[in-house]
Protein backbone atom coordinates (compact mmCIF):
# COMPACT_ATOMS: atom_id res chain seq x y z
CA UNK A 1 0.00 0.00 0.00
CA UNK A 2 1.32 3.43 -0.94
CA UNK A 3 1.47 6.30 1.45
CA UNK A 4 -0.18 9.55 0.41
CA UNK A 5 1.47 12.77 1.45
CA UNK A 6 -0.72 15.81 1.90
CA UNK A 7 0.91 19.07 0.93
CA UNK A 8 0.15 22.15 2.98
CA UNK A 9 -1.12 24.76 0.57
CA UNK A 10 -0.51 28.32 1.63
CA UNK A 11 0.23 31.54 -0.15
CA UNK A 12 2.71 34.15 1.01
CA UNK A 13 0.82 37.41 0.90
CA UNK A 14 2.09 40.66 -0.53
CA UNK A 15 0.38 43.86 0.51
CA UNK A 16 1.63 47.07 -1.01
CA UNK A 17 1.94 49.28 2.06
CA UNK A 18 2.59 52.35 -0.10
CA UNK A 19 -0.79 51.95 -1.78
CA UNK A 20 -2.55 51.65 1.56
CA UNK A 21 -0.62 54.56 3.05
CA UNK A 22 -1.49 56.62 -0.01
CA UNK A 23 -5.19 55.92 0.47
CA UNK A 24 -5.02 57.02 4.09
CA UNK A 25 -3.00 60.13 3.24
CA UNK A 26 -5.27 61.14 0.37
CA UNK A 27 -8.65 60.33 1.90
CA UNK A 28 -8.12 60.46 5.66
CA UNK A 29 -8.56 57.59 8.07
CA UNK A 30 -12.34 57.27 8.05
CA UNK A 31 -12.80 57.44 4.28
CA UNK A 32 -9.86 55.13 3.59
CA UNK A 33 -11.14 52.54 6.06
CA UNK A 34 -14.60 52.78 4.47
CA UNK A 35 -13.19 52.20 0.99
CA UNK A 36 -10.99 49.33 2.14
CA UNK A 37 -13.88 47.67 3.96
CA UNK A 38 -16.17 47.97 0.94
CA UNK A 39 -13.42 46.64 -1.34
CA UNK A 40 -12.85 43.69 1.00
CA UNK A 41 -16.56 42.88 0.99
CA UNK A 42 -16.67 43.09 -2.79
CA UNK A 43 -13.61 40.86 -3.12
CA UNK A 44 -15.15 38.26 -0.81
CA UNK A 45 -18.31 38.23 -2.93
CA UNK A 46 -16.28 38.00 -6.13
CA UNK A 47 -14.19 35.11 -4.78
CA UNK A 48 -17.40 33.17 -4.15
CA UNK A 49 -18.66 34.09 -7.63
CA UNK A 50 -15.44 32.94 -9.27
CA UNK A 51 -15.67 29.60 -7.48
CA UNK A 52 -19.31 29.14 -8.48
CA UNK A 53 -18.75 30.24 -12.09
CA UNK A 54 -15.69 28.04 -12.50
CA UNK A 55 -17.50 24.99 -11.12
CA UNK A 56 -20.46 25.61 -13.45
CA UNK A 57 -18.13 26.08 -16.45
CA UNK A 58 -19.22 29.69 -17.06
CA UNK A 59 -15.71 30.72 -17.98
CA UNK A 60 -16.63 33.93 -19.85
CA UNK A 61 -18.55 35.25 -16.84
CA UNK A 62 -15.76 34.09 -14.53
CA UNK A 63 -13.25 36.00 -16.66
CA UNK A 64 -15.21 39.24 -16.21
CA UNK A 65 -15.42 38.69 -12.45
CA UNK A 66 -11.68 37.98 -12.21
CA UNK A 67 -10.85 41.14 -14.20
CA UNK A 68 -12.91 43.16 -11.76
CA UNK A 69 -11.23 41.43 -8.80
CA UNK A 70 -7.81 42.27 -10.18
CA UNK A 71 -8.66 45.96 -10.44
CA UNK A 72 -10.12 46.14 -6.93
CA UNK A 73 -7.20 44.24 -5.42
CA UNK A 74 -4.71 46.56 -7.07
CA UNK A 75 -6.50 49.65 -5.78
CA UNK A 76 -6.16 48.56 -2.16
CA UNK A 77 -2.61 47.22 -2.33
CA UNK A 78 -3.26 43.50 -2.75
CA UNK A 79 -0.56 43.19 -5.38
CA UNK A 80 -0.15 39.42 -5.20
CA UNK A 81 -3.89 38.82 -5.50
CA UNK A 82 -4.03 41.13 -8.51
CA UNK A 83 -1.12 39.24 -10.08
CA UNK A 84 -2.73 35.82 -9.53
CA UNK A 85 -5.98 37.14 -11.00
CA UNK A 86 -3.95 38.17 -14.05
CA UNK A 87 -2.58 34.62 -14.23
CA UNK A 88 -6.15 33.28 -14.30
CA UNK A 89 -6.92 35.57 -17.24
CA UNK A 90 -3.83 34.31 -19.08
CA UNK A 91 -4.97 30.71 -18.61
CA UNK A 92 -8.49 31.51 -19.81
CA UNK A 93 -7.20 33.37 -22.86
CA UNK A 94 -4.79 30.52 -23.68
CA UNK A 95 -7.56 27.94 -23.33
CA UNK A 96 -5.41 25.93 -20.93
CA UNK A 97 -7.96 24.16 -18.75
CA UNK A 98 -5.36 22.23 -16.75
CA UNK A 99 -3.43 25.35 -15.78
CA UNK A 100 -6.72 27.18 -15.18
CA UNK A 101 -7.81 24.58 -12.62
CA UNK A 102 -4.57 25.03 -10.68
CA UNK A 103 -4.50 28.82 -10.89
CA UNK A 104 -8.16 29.21 -9.90
CA UNK A 105 -7.41 27.23 -6.75
CA UNK A 106 -4.37 29.42 -6.14
CA UNK A 107 -6.61 32.48 -6.58
CA UNK A 108 -8.98 31.13 -3.92
CA UNK A 109 -6.11 30.59 -1.45
CA UNK A 110 -4.52 33.94 -2.26
CA UNK A 111 -7.84 35.74 -1.96
CA UNK A 112 -8.69 34.29 1.41
CA UNK A 113 -5.18 34.91 2.74
CA UNK A 114 -5.10 38.46 1.36
CA UNK A 115 -8.44 39.34 2.92
CA UNK A 116 -7.26 38.01 6.27
CA UNK A 117 -3.95 39.86 6.01
CA UNK A 118 -5.45 43.22 5.09
CA UNK A 119 -8.08 42.85 7.82
CA UNK A 120 -5.34 42.30 10.38
CA UNK A 121 -3.25 45.15 8.96
CA UNK A 122 -6.25 47.47 9.09
CA UNK A 123 -6.84 46.50 12.72
CA UNK A 124 -3.26 47.61 13.40
CA UNK A 125 -3.99 51.00 11.78
CA UNK A 126 -1.48 51.01 8.96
Amino acid sequence: MKQITMLAMSEPIELNAETLEGLYAELGDAAAEDIICRAMEELAVKLAQVDRLYRSHQIDMMRKTVRSMSAIAGQIGMSMLARVAGDVLICVDAGDSTALAAVVQRLMRAGESSLTEIWQAQDLSI
